[in-house]
């Protein structure tokens, strides 16, 4: 029930928010498109940027060997499906122009694959005796003698962007894949001003359903590691350097940590024909999964009859949604009696409703449990707003009052 609730919400918003930018330019269609029709792999580093190094392989021969059996595995099983990679052979490209293939390519996937690594351990396996002068007389010293071993650290991982980089995704939307419109008309500059509140509203909440997305899917491929027996680290967030690509690409996306090649054991099997594969198909199956449950909950959104007119902010044009008629790019537009809800935070402590870190907000304060990397935790959401403007009102102050990772979301 809880994933159910997620899809519906997710898919709600994104869709809204598409068809807004997108309902001038297309004309309804009665065929129904798939949910996703292009997947984006990115085989991490590559030509003069090795990556982690093994004792003796590299991380950039792994996420290649892997990336080009995930690409064929998906190119057999789902012939409607379009796989773009950001590269197929040992080059270097920078990060931004990986993030741009697959904004140029309208990706609606983002899988960058990528190895682990730690630094070696520190034993001490013997001691010396080393003499030291003490005044006039010199005294015995017993010093350690340390060896280094590989690191034993195993195991999968599968991050998502950070919130803190929840500014540079809602960028990336503005810029690239959402816009169907001529992005050098003054239609388009007034459409995606994001000083205006509609705006903001908008690219807020399709950024959220692509962050839910996200998470929904690095828990599948998780979940699918651990089926096969491998140690799953879990799925998480992450701001770290070279993450980049995540907060850069307009579409859900994932990176997902193979294993540690700085463990021998891990080495082997991320260099062995098996391990490549059965990670490769992990990695599938978890997409397929992901794709079945966003064409279920699309088809049943869809088969719900509406009859709505949007109107394009700043013109006079109106796209019509008939019964039946409703597709990818068509989704039916939020019904009367939607509202928005602030998330002002979320965190492992407990707060009462009349708690004094939400005492100058005035409304209702709703608790949520969710589950994050395996621990339990408390999401808190504010008020019941009516209008996006009243919304964004709200977020602003929000943000003052030191939620500073607050944003708008559908109720």
């Amino acid at each position: 029930m809880r994933w159910n609730r997620f899809w519906i919400l997710g898919l709600g918003t994104l869709f809204t928010c598409t068809f807004f930018i997108q309902a001038k330019n297309n004309p309804v269609s009665s065929k129904q498109d798939k949910p996703i029709r292009t997947i984006v792999i990115d085989a991490g580093h590559g030509g003069e940027d090795p990556g982690a190094k093994g004792s003796y392989s590299t991380e950039k021969q792994v996420t290649l060997e892997v990336a080009l059996k995930l690409g064929k595995i998906l190119e057999e099983n789902m012939p409607d499906v379009k796989v773009v990679y950001t590269r197929k052979s040992d080059r270097f490209d920078d990060p931004r122009k990986k993030a741009q293939i697959a904004n140029d390519n309208k990706g609606e996937l983002f899988v960058s694959i990528h190895c682990n690594s730690t630094g070696k351990i520190r034993k001490v396996v013997d001691y010396k005796t080393v003499y030291r002068k003490k005044g006039k007389r010199k005294i015995a010293v017993k010093q350690p003698i340390y060896a280094y071993y590989p690191s034993n650290a195993k195991g999968t991982e599968t991050y998502i962007w950070a919130t803190s980089k929840n500014n540079a995704k809602m960028e990336s939307l503005k810029q690239n894949s959402v816009i169907v419109l001529d992005a050098n008309s003054e239609e388009t500059k007034q459409l995606m001003d994001d000083t205006d509140p509609e705006t903001f509203i908008l690219l807020n909440t399709l950024r959220n359903a692509y962050f839910d997305q996200s998470l929904r899917l690095s828990t599948l491929i998780e979940d699918e590691f651990t089926r096969v027996g491998r140690i799953s680290r879990g799925a998480r967030q992450r701001n770290e350097k070279g993450i980049w690509v995540l907060s850069a690409t307009a579409m859900p996306s994932v990176l997902v940590e193979l294993g540690f090649i700085s463990n021998p054991e891990e080495e082997d099997y991320l260099n062995s024909n098996n391990g490549q594969q059965e990670l490769a198909n992990c990695i599938y199956k978890a997409i397929k999964r992901y794709r079945e449950e966003l064409d279920r909950f699309t088809n049943n959104r869809n088969s719900q009859p509406s009859t709505t007119s949007i109107q394009s902010k700043g013109n006079n044009t109106h796209a019509s949604l008939q019964p039946g008629k409703t597709g990818r790019n068509k989704p039916a537009a939020p019904q009367p009696g939607d509202s928005y809800c602030v998330q002002l935070l979320i965190t492992d402590k407990f707060y009462k409703p009349g708690a004094s870190i939400f005492r100058k907000l005035h409304g209702d304060i709703n608790r949520q449990q969710v589950v994050m990397n395996k621990k339990k935790l408390n999401k808190y959401i504010w008020g019941r707003f009516k209008t996006d403007q009243q919304a964004s009102s709200a977020l602003r102050k929000a943000r003052k009052l030191g939620f500073k990772d607050a944003f708008v979301t559908s109720c």
